[in-house]
């Protein structure tokens, strides 16, 4: 059986320490990546919470590959290993950006149905277009119906729904939806507070290496920290969303002072990466004219003018003397 090295979650790790008894296996799930449409796979798992039911969470599976051949070496006292040098790394993902291009996927985008009814259109069609795109030579490059419905039914899906859907309750036996950019910005904006929180922010070195190097953390620019830490967090974010929802997104905030700073410093850049390429040019130049000068100084002439300059002129006329007026007699 082949093995392969993963990053996992604490939750999940529990879940399958309480699934030992093979009662109930975890399932891989191919489903299109929210921003690129690309089959991903995806794993969902139960969170246990001491009850008799569980509450569904999904997982993105995410292969970080060596650029070289690499192995793995496992075990104390007796090592196996395993040839597939790749790390998997399955990280929690939020359903809401699975829903997006079912939701898309569906030609009534501005009706307002049951979720059956949402499904039972938009999931044929997700498949539909799979199979469009898809290579014949690759079986892994379309999406099956049955992971889709498996997606669809999990409790965690159904709930997600309402963030990125218009909601309303006709009955409290029937609940109609209607997907809503405006709402699934909405949605999208909350996220972007939470993650664009200080303590959160500051959390990650490599957020914070990207404000100082645009001059964010100088003295005097404070002002326009919050609305480049709103900048970032819609940066993370369109990790999963679709071109036209995160534009969506960004202009949903006023960044106007942001990108004048931005610019400025892009000018400046511009600027200094011109004069050093003109300095170098001048540069360049004026060395090419000194040695032009200092080879013409040393620059021999012909065998005939040598052998002239040798030659004895004692007693000679000037040449010059052969223009001058006869003198009158």
């Amino acid at each position: 059986m082949a093995s392969h090295i993963s990053i996992l979650p604490t939750e999940f790790l529990d879940s399958l320490s309480a699934q030992l008894d093979g009662a109930q296996s975890h399932q891989f799930l191919r489903l299109p990546h929210p921003r690129t449409g690309i089959p991903s796979l995806f794993l969902p798992y139960p969170q246990h919470s001491g009850t008799s039911s569980a509450r569904w969470s999904i997982l993105e599976v995410q292969a970080v590959s060596p650029p070289n051949e690499r192995s793995w070496f496992m075990g104390e006292g007796q090592w196996s290993g395993a040839a597939d040098g790749r790390l998997l790394m399955m990280t929690p993902i939020d359903p809401s950006f699975l829903l997006i291009p079912l939701l898309r996927a569906d030609g009534f985008v501005g009706t307002f149905r049951p979720l059956e009814d949402v499904f039972e259109e938009a999931l044929p069609k997700l498949v539909e277009q799979s199979e469009k795109n898809a290579s014949p030579k690759d079986p892994t490059a379309s999406i099956s119906l049955r992971d889709l419905e498996t997606f669809a039914s999990l409790d965690c899906a159904k709930a997600a729904m309402k963030n990125a859907c218009e909601v309303k309750e006709i009955t409290p036996e029937i609940v109609v939806y209607r997907y809503s950019q405006a709402h699934l910005v909405e949605y999208l904006r909350k996220k972007v507070a939470r993650l664009s929180r200080p303590e959160v922010f500051e959390s990650s070195r490599t957020l914070i290496r990207g404000l100082a190097k645009d001059g964010l953390m100088d003295d005097g620019k404070e002002h326009l920290l919050p609305s480049a830490r709103q900048r970032a967090a819609c940066d993370i974010l369109s990790q999963y969303l679709p071109q036209d929802v995160h534009a969506a997104l960004i202009a949903s905030y006023d960044f106007a002072a942001l990108d004048s700073h931005l610019k400025a410093i892009q000018d400046d850049i511009a600027a200094t990466a011109a004069s050093a390429l003109a300095n170098s040019a001048n540069a360049k130049s004026s060395g090419n004219g000194e040695a032009g000068d200092k080879k013409r100084k040393n620059q021999k002439g012909s065998h005939g003018v040598e052998k002239l300059k040798k030659a004895n002129t004692k007693g000679m006329a000037k040449i010059s003397s052969f223009f001058q007026k006869p003198k009158a007699k």
